[in-house]
């Protein structure tokens, strides 16, 4: 089963990225997990995509189409999802007839350093979600509240209680994914 994750945070040390390091440890076998590069997008554009998708828009829509499932890991920036996830997503679903997304079940993983863990990225991009017409797996839900107690100076996961949940939620996708593309 082919996943594609998508990380919010261009950032190195994202604590999201991490996240994902861990998730990729944790995931049950039979899952292969690829990432997806958000970083050279262009800034949307309708007169752009007009004239032809950039070739890092192609690759990324061929990346969506060709996963069985997808999972996002993001950041939660000014209470909402950081531009350039936001930006991938509205080239990826764009126009609307071609939307890579389409059908696409997905999960959704949240750091940060707060005290909410990115609860409220999380309900914006399930909004998004439902509008691209992608399925969010609602349970469970991981908020990594707090990252900088959780994450070593090397970026491995430290708390135990995490480590579990997320091997929870990675065996949960998987079955979300199976019972979404019966």
């Amino acid at each position: 089963m082919k996943i594609l994750a998508i990380v919010g945070s261009l950032r190195k040390a994202s604590y999201n990225r991490m996240a994902l390091n861990t998730a990729m440890e944790v995931a049950p076998e039979g899952l292969e997990i690829s990432v997806a590069e958000i970083g050279d997008l262009p800034p949307y554009n309708q007169d752009v995509q007009d004239a032809g998708d950039p070739p890092s828009v192609v690759r990324l829509k061929e990346e969506i189409r060709s996963a069985d499932g997808i999972l996002f890991l993001t950041p939660e920036y000014n209470y909402s999802m950081p531009g350039v996830l936001k930006n991938a997503i509205d080239w990826a679903s764009r126009p609307p007839k071609e939307n890579a997304f389409n059908d696409k079940p997905c999960g959704i993983i949240s750091a940060s350093t707060g005290l909410l863990g990115g609860a409220r990225v999380q309900y914006h991009l399930r909004q998004t979600c439902v509008f691209v017409n992608m399925h969010p797996m609602n349970k469970p839900e991981v908020m990594i509240s707090k990252a900088t107690e959780k994450f070593d100076a090397k970026g491995k996961l430290t708390d135990e209680a995490t480590r579990k949940i997320l091997s929870t939620f990675m065996q949960s996708l998987k079955e979300w994914v199976e019972r979404i593309k019966r």
